[in-house]
């Protein structure tokens, strides 16, 4: 946000609190904007949830 990383989002829902925090409401409808959202490591919608430290990847979840 702003230049500055909010934090590592787990989940779409996660990424909405991020974006309603930088005071936007409407955060679901900017998911998929490219001007708000820059998606890094890995396709849209889609989250690692593996702990960090660990070699095995598990489950993608978005």
């Amino acid at each position: 946000m702003r230049g500055r990383r909010a934090g590592i989002a787990h989940s779409d829902a996660d990424l909405v609190e991020f974006l309603r925090r930088a005071g936007l409401p409407d955060a679901w409808e900017l998911l998929d904007d490219p001007h708000w959202v820059e998606w890094q490591d890995g396709r849209p919608h889609e989250y690692d949830t593996t702990p960090p430290g660990h070699t095995d990847h598990g489950a993608v979840i978005g």
